[in-house]
């Protein structure tokens, strides 16, 4: 099966890719629908995504300017409100006053689609770039595991690559670019990246790379994940014979609703493309 023409690679699905190839082909090229449960109790599973999604909404809101005590009103309960007063808080300081929010950038590299929606890109003129993503898992990942996240190598590249478009046709170095991880799990330390020109340069070959991976994989097989320990949390296990009972809520490392979700109109937000 072919990639085809339109596809974007974001992080989820090339994180998918990189923990299981086959996941990737079911949930992106086969668009396999499996109404299995993903993990359980499956309520508090669906009530946890639910307050994710509402506190970005919330976090949204209070950057374009919406007063404190309009947005305070839709904390419905006491884990949702108290991640809002950790984010009133403990914001990472200071952050430019130039800022985008909920931005979608989209870049051609290697003659692939490379594609991500950013919670907040600040802007300080000719200075600096900051990237700064909430994370709403049930825990905070280790610096480590992060460094080797996707989200991480994808997102400072490609606002590298799109700098000029922020501040006058200025193109940004590396060295200029910083991404923040924010946790409701421990919103005191989040997590700096600074991003360097050798990184940058490693990122795009590596990128380059996966997709080719990709590419090779259409020509081939996508192979299942060898790592048997994920797939509990996977929808797609009971169709890969790798058992039926969900996993617990509690080993998942980031269960926000992302970037999948840019399948929506992308003029209801905004997007900068090169």
């Amino acid at each position: 099966m072919r990639i085809p023409p339109e596809f974007a690679f974001s992080q989820n699905n090339l994180q998918d890719f990189v923990e299981c190839p086959r996941r990737f082909e079911l949930r992106y090229l086969l668009r396999q629908p499996w109404p299995a449960i993903q993990s359980q109790p499956v309520l508090e599973h669906e009530q946890h995504l639910r307050r994710g999604e509402i506190f970005h909404q919330m976090v949204q809101q209070h950057q374009i300017g919406l007063p404190v005590e309009q947005i305070s009103a839709q904390a419905y309960d006491q884990t949702l409100l108290g991640w809002w007063e950790d984010y009133l808080g403990s914001l990472p300081q200071p952050l430019p006053e130039k800022r985008y929010i909920e931005h979608i950038l989209q870049m051609t590299h290697g003659n692939y689609r490379f594609l991500a929606k950013f919670d907040l890109i600040a802007v300080q003129s000719a200075e600096k770039i900051i990237i700064v993503d909430w994370k709403t898992g049930r825990r905070k990942p280790a610096r480590t595991f992060l460094s080797r996240r996707i989200q991480t190598r994808l997102y400072p590249f490609l606002l590298w690559k799109c700098s000029a478009a922020f501040d006058r046709g200025i193109s940004y170095e590396p060295e200029q670019i910083e991404m923040i991880y924010w946790f409701t799990a421990d919103p005191l330390a989040p997590e700096h990246f600074k991003y360097s020109r050798k990184q940058a340069e490693q990122d795009g070959e590596y990128l380059l790379e996966l997709v080719q991976q990709v590419e090779h994989c259409t020509q081939t097989y996508f192979p299942l994940t060898s790592q048997e320990q994920r797939c509990s949390l996977c929808v797609y296990r009971s169709l890969c014979n790798r058992g039926i009972s969900a996993g617990s809520a509690e080993d998942e490392i980031d269960e926000e609703i992302d970037d999948e979700r840019l399948d929506i109109a992308f003029d209801q937000i905004g997007e900068t493309e090169f």
